[in-house]
């Protein structure tokens, strides 16, 4: 969503006349009048969800089908613009057709959580960044986090969450890799589609983004990404293709960038051949904000809705359009159908949200039972971790306002903080391009954890006065953090701020140190071999300091395992620098919060369909920690690999071998046979497993046929190949002790 001077400056005296307008909204929509539902057949329950929408579709009138497919514009979110008297000060608003018992849509920013709740003094529950989530590995973790998003936008009265974000991580410095679910389509696929099934199940339409190749934000709107189609239909459209099928999301929202010269919003090939007819996509295609770019290409090439709706392609220039047969008018009721089975199909107009107050505590648990499983171990030298309460004991906390509160991401994903900004409390909303702390303090809950013990914080801003402290502790803690947002990307993988040299300084003044990372996704760690633990807590949400709290002293032995690769250093990868932020396309970054300004140019996705680890692999490159890598407090032994043919499972066994309880996600890859021409293996299937001190599980995982799949352009269909596949199972992409064969005949 495009954002960048959204809020920028919004004066308390603006703010307060749309707190007085919202403190009138709630009472008009109440006052609407009701019509007779009895004599609307479409009413009746028991029929499908298209039926239904085709009968309310026999009775719209042309205009009343137009203005159901354009948003009413940019409303709250830009000063100055209208606010519809029934808007509910979300992202997005449609006005529904009271006569027929439609009501409106109202749609909700919430990647993490519901944004914008401070413009009408409610609450929204910081829940994990979505990358910190993919790292559990857990489907029911992901179910779980969609079902909080759902609950409170009915709380707040939205009928509509635009979260859902999928793009996989091509570019680990992309500044919204934080609201995806990783590199990996399996696991980011699986992870998304059962958020937005949570979402869903709380009769709130879903939607999945950013539809697709939308994978950098340096010029993401006149960026021209070019892929040959294979690569395209097994990386990202892969992740879209299974999210998709799990979720069956009302909508799907296409994306800023142009894919093959033709912009998402209006390619044809995105829009009608792959997710209408290949994937089966049944809900309507969602524009993202002003990535329209015109009425008769849009709409005949797949676009059903234009957001925000006041560009002026999809009002009045459509029904001429259709009214002068440029578009069909079959068209035109397609593009509606879509809307309205949605609608029927979520439960919203049977089931309309009634506002309630947000249970804040509920979500905070929720939140903090997702961060548990999202926190990656990364390092833990001479078992420093878990700590021990005692009163002999000193510990020194620096940096990353550890004393305070916990990072959160920015953008269109922003979230406003209970009480204000954390480290800087002012009335208001948040402010686009400034970090947002949550008040969640990692000193408060340390010190609850070893009451006896002396802990002190400093600042961090001194790497002096950090290391004379740290000399001083018989053990430091240094949080380090990477801010993420919308609208830019990270100019490398080191952390920013010369926090580097802050690790460095502390860990040559105390031989126990321990690293913490807030982050946005992978950075580089030059400090790595110098420091005795490292931990990966991602934004962990509202949560986040009791999760690593119970994490740092052991009540929670860690459990999640990376859904990115971790490069050792920029030269690693496909791309050493952010295209697009080099000389020769002109880029210069401008504005508060940043973000790189650049001139149009094409982009080549030269890894194909080898992203992240798969890209490792085939290029021999070792990174800094693998993809699917994380420690336990315990230890994990993996024995007798079975495959069976006819069944396509795999077997075998996973025995905790250490003297702790412990879960561990047990990983299942496939290299395909030759004529594949691929030189890397995939992630097929995976499991959380939950053993006791020495106890053993036999585990059995399906390995489904797309996933062995390659797509056969010629065909444009799924082509699974006869021959031998390598079937291999472990702890990580680079730990695979098991190894058996996968017979597939011809």
């Amino acid at each position: 969503m495009e954002f960048s001077t959204l809020f920028k400056g919004l004066a308390v005296s603006s703010l307060s006349v749309v707190l007085t307008m919202a403190t009138f909204g709630p009472r008009r929509a109440q006052a609407q009048i009701q019509p007779d539902t009895t004599q609307m057949p479409w009413m009746n329950k028991a029929l499908s969800a298209d039926q239904r929408a085709d009968m309310v579709l026999g009775r719209m009138t042309l205009d009343e089908k137009i203005q159901l497919v354009h948003g009413t514009g940019w409303g709250v979110l830009r000063k100055g613009d209208p606010v519809p008297a029934r808007s509910n000060f979300g992202a997005g608003f449609v006005p529904g057709i009271d006569r027929l018992h439609i009501p409106d849509i109202n749609m909700a920013d919430s990647a993490v959580g519901i944004r914008m709740a401070a413009l009408q003094s409610r609450y929204a529950t910081l829940l994990p960044s979505t990358l910190g989530a993919a790292s559990s590995w857990n489907p029911d973790a992901a179910f779980l986090y969609g079902s909080v998003i759902g609950r409170e936008a009915r709380a707040q009265g939205f009928n509509m969450s635009i979260g859902g974000g999928v793009d996989i991580t091509r570019e680990p410095r992309n500044g919204r890799n934080f609201e995806y679910a990783g590199e990996d389509p399996v696991l980011a696929g699986t992870m998304t589609g059962e958020l937005e099934r949570g979402v869903k199940s709380e009769h709130v339409m879903s939607d999945i983004k950013h539809y697709a190749l939308n994978d950098q934000e340096t010029g993401r709107t006149v960026v021209n990404v070019l892929l040959d189609k294979r690569s395209m239909r097994e990386s990202d459209l892969l992740a879209f293709e299974i999210a998709i099928g799990i979720a069956k999301p009302s909508a799907v929202m296409c994306s800023y960038n142009l894919v093959d010269g033709d912009h998402a919003c209006e390619n044809d090939y995105l829009l009608n051949q792959v997710l209408k007819k290949d994937f089966k996509f049944k809900g309507w295609v969602i524009s993202d904000w002003s990535a329209t770019h015109s009425t008769v290409k849009a709409a005949l090439n797949g676009l059903d809705q234009d957001m925000p709706g006041d560009d002026n392609y999809f009002s009045a220039p459509l029904k001429k359009a259709v009214e002068d047969g440029q578009v069909p008018m079959a068209r035109l009721n397609d593009m509606v159908h879509r809307i309205l089975r949605s609608m029927f199909d979520a439960g919203v107009v049977d089931d309309p949200p009634v506002r309630s107050v947000v249970n804040p505590f509920r979500g905070r648990d929720d939140a903090q039972h997702i961060a548990e499983e999202s926190i990656v171990l990364l390092k833990n030298s001479g078992n420093v971790l878990p700590l021990k309460a005692s009163a002999s004991t000193s510990i020194a906390l620096i940096g990353s306002h550890a004393d305070v509160g916990v990072l959160s991401g920015g953008g269109s994903a922003q979230v406003d903080a209970p009480g204000g900004n954390a480290i800087d409390p002012k009335p208001g909303p948040s402010i686009w391009g400034q970090p947002v702390y949550f008040p969640s303090s990692p000193l408060r809950y340390i010190q609850a954890k070893s009451p006896r013990s002396h802990v002190q914080y400093i600042d961090g801003k001194d790497n002096a006065a950090a290391a004379k402290l740290a000399k001083e502790s018989s053990l430091a803690i240094v949080f380090v953090n990477q801010w993420m947002s919308e609208g830019r990307d990270a100019p490398t993988l080191s952390l920013p701020n010369n926090q580097d040299a802050l690790v460095n300084a502390v860990a040559a003044a105390n031989p126990n140190t321990i690293v913490v990372l807030e982050t946005g996704g992978p950075v580089t760690m030059p400090w790595a071999d110098h420091v005795k633990g490292i931990v990966e807590m991602w934004y962990p949400g509202i949560g986040g300091a009791q999760a690593l709290a119970n994490i740092l002293f052991g009540d929670v032995n860690p459990s999640g395992k990376l859904p990115v690769t971790f490069a050792k250093s920029d030269d690693q990868l496909p791309h050493p620098v952010v295209p697009g932020m080099d000389v020769k396309h002109g880029g210069k970054t401008v504005g508060d919060d940043q973000h790189h300004e650049v001139r149009p140019f094409d982009l080549k996705y030269t890894a194909g369909a080898a992203v992240g680890y798969k890209w490792f692999e085939s290029t021999h490159r070792q990174p800094l920690f693998p993809f699917g890598f994380g420690l336990s407090y315990t230890t994990f032994g993996y024995s007798g690999l079975k495959v069976d043919d006819a069944s396509r499972t795999a077997q075998f066994t996973v025995k905790n071998t250490g003297s702790r309880e412990g879960t561990e996600i047990a990983e299942l890859y496939v290299a395909l046979p030759s004529a594949a021409k691929e030189n890397y293996k995939r992630l097929v299937a995976w499991k959380r497993v939950k053993l006791a001190p020495g106890e053993s599980k036999t585990v059995t995982l399906p390995m489904n046929p797309l996933y062995l799949s390659i797509f056969d352009t010629a065909k444009d269909a799924w082509k699974l190949l006869p021959g031998d596949y390598k079937v291999m199972a472990g702890a990580s992409s680079s730990d695979t002790p098991l190894n058996n064969t996968l017979h597939i005949k011809p």
